[in-house]
């Protein structure tokens, strides 16, 4: 029994927002095979914790599932939260042997947990790390909230106090790219930078 297995039999999310986080995992084969896309082997969730136990034991026992079948896969799971109060819950595939199936697998079975326990207001987003030829990191972002991706390329200095710039070509160039593998954020203006990303 894979990871996939395991975590799809875990809360049903009704609606769509399943199918369109899973675009990804089709998606990043026309990344690779069309634009030297890498997947890097790191995905998270963002979402704003909640100081109750119950919502803790959730998340919790949300963690012990992915680290137990982190032997069929490889996956590991860690957390940690940033300096604006959002809890990144972090999944990482073996180094040899990136899998953008089971890290989405692993997000939906996270999003999956928070939303059936009655907080699905406090997801924030999906975010999955890639590399490109140039060996810049590119990332796509799922908004929870919105049901859309969009591509994220922070160049330059990401974190600290230094100026935080981004390639709004680069990602422009990707959302055209995309379009007809991933249901893109239509508002650019939506497009949110997450900077200090820890994948």
């Amino acid at each position: 029994m894979g990871l996939r297995d395991i975590l799809t039999g875990r809360h049903q999310v009704k609606g769509p927002a399943p199918d369109r986080l899973f675009a990804i995992s089709t998606a990043y084969i026309s990344l690779q095979a069309e634009h030297q896309i890498e997947p890097a082997g790191a995905a998270a969730i963002v979402f704003q914790a909640l100081a109750t136990s119950e919502f803790e034991a959730t998340l919790r026992e949300m963690e012990e599932v992915v680290k137990a079948t982190g032997g069929d896969s490889g996956t590991t799971v860690s957390t940690q939260d940033d300096t604006y109060g959002y809890r990144w819950m972090t999944l990482r595939s073996p180094p040899q042997a990136p899998s953008i199936e089971d890290l989405t697998v692993g997000i939906n079975a996270v999003a999956s947990s928070i939303e059936g326990g009655g907080h699905g207001e406090r997801l924030l987003c999906a975010v999955f790390a890639f590399t490109d030829a140039r060996k810049q990191r590119v990332y796509f972002i799922y908004n929870y909230k919105r049901g859309y991706w969009y591509p994220f390329v922070p160049v330059g200095n990401t974190s600290g106090d230094g100026a935080k710039e981004r390639s709004t070509e680069r990602e422009l160039q990707l959302k055209a790219q995309m379009a007809s593998e991933l249901p893109i954020e239509p508002e650019i203006e939506r497009w949110f930078p997450l900077w200090g990303i820890p994948i």
